[in-house]
Formats: C-alpha cells, structure tokens, sequence
C-alpha cells in the first residue's frame, strides 16, 4: 500500500510540474504578445501636433533653418514582404525660417504655395528589418509630391515601435532646382541646390485589420 500511495504521489507531483510548466509557458506567451504585432500588417496613425519637418539649406552668406507643419499622415508596411503604404501631408505654406522676407519670398516665387499648398510623401517599400518592440534603422522608398511633381526619394528611418506607439524621424535630400523649382541665388546670394529634410514623427501603433 506504501509503494502505490508512493507512486500516486510521484504522478500527482508530476502532473503538478507539468501543469505549472503550461501556465508559466501561457504566462510567458502572454508578456510576449506585443511581439507578435508584427506578424501582420502594421498600421502607424501620426499625431500631426506632435510631429515636424525641420530643413536645412546653405548659402555663402548663412546656413538657413526652418520647419513645415505636417497636416496629418497615416503609414502601414508588412513587416515580411517590406510593402509599404499610405503618406504624409506637409503643410507648404507652414514653412518659415524666422526671417518674414526671406518666408515670403519663399512662399510667393519659390514653392508657390497659394497653387500648391501641400507637400506629400507616399511610402512604398522598406529595405531592412523593423524589430518589433525595439530601435530599428532601414531605409524607406516612396514618393514625394512637391510644387506639383511626383519624385522618388530614399529616406533614411531610425525608428522605435512599440505594440502601441511609435517615434520616428526620417532623412532624405531634395535636390529642388533639379526639380523644376526656382533656383533662390542672386549675384550677392547664392544658395545651395540641395536641401536637407528631417522628419521628427511620433503616433500610435496597430495591426492591420
């Protein structure tokens, strides 16, 4: 009778070690669920007040610094294939550089924003791996829309996704006299044809329905 209440003991702890083990393997699966965001589509809805395009130019007199205020922008990717989607709106007529001439000039005969008062970015293709819950930095195609013209940029993306948040900023060049855009230089003055764009962006995260 010892040996079999012996034994009963032995499968009862058995059966405890094993039940224990599952609840802690659900508990485990459970703190990693954010992870598994990304085995579907994801879907990065930004927060336009709290996001900015910051731009740098050199001339031979200054360096000029300013910002665009984005409208609003919503962007998706499949973390697998690397397809991407949706775009940014910038606010063309936001921009200013703390000099109201230089601003309006910018405005009037340069980007022309009473005809086009939108600036738009729309993402195609990521190049890299986008980790999931941490900082990643990939490369980001797409397209922006600029004084009327479509154009192909690559930007550079350092980014940081949770299940629920992300931060981002994104760099990229705009050879904007290669564009078609009017060349600012005078005799006195003469500009740098490259302008520098950073994007400082931040939202919330989801998965793609």
């Amino acid at each position: 009778m010892r040996v079999v209440g012996a034994k009963s003991a032995i499968v009862a702890l058995a059966v405890a070690v094993v039940v224990a083990f599952f609840l802690s393997a659900i508990a485990v699966l459970s703190m990693r669920l954010p992870q598994t965001i990304f085995d579907h589509g994801i879907v990065l809805a930004l927060d336009a007040a709290q996001s900015k395009v910051h731009y740098t130019v050199d001339s031979s007199l200054h360096t000029v610094h300013g910002t665009f205020n984005i409208k609003s922008g919503t962007l998706s990717f499949d973390p697998m294939s690397g397809k991407a989607g949706g775009e940014v709106v910038v606010y063309a007529g936001s921009g200013e550089s703390g000099n109201s001439s230089r601003d309006e000039r910018m405005h009037k005969e340069i980007l022309e924003t009473t005809k086009y008062p939108d600036a738009t970015f729309r993402a195609t293709q990521i190049e890299g791996t986008v980790a999931a819950g941490g900082v990643s930095d990939v490369k980001v195609k797409g397209i922006v829309n600029l004084h009327g013209q479509d154009h192909e940029i690559v930007a550079l993306v350092h980014a940081e996704i949770t299940s629920t948040q992300w931060k981002a900023t994104a760099k990229f060049d705009v050879p904007y006299v290669q564009w078609g855009i009017k060349d600012p230089s005078n005799w006195l003055l003469k500009v740098k044809p490259v302008v520098n764009i950073e994007l400082d962006m931040t939202g919330t995260a989801k998965t793609a329905n």
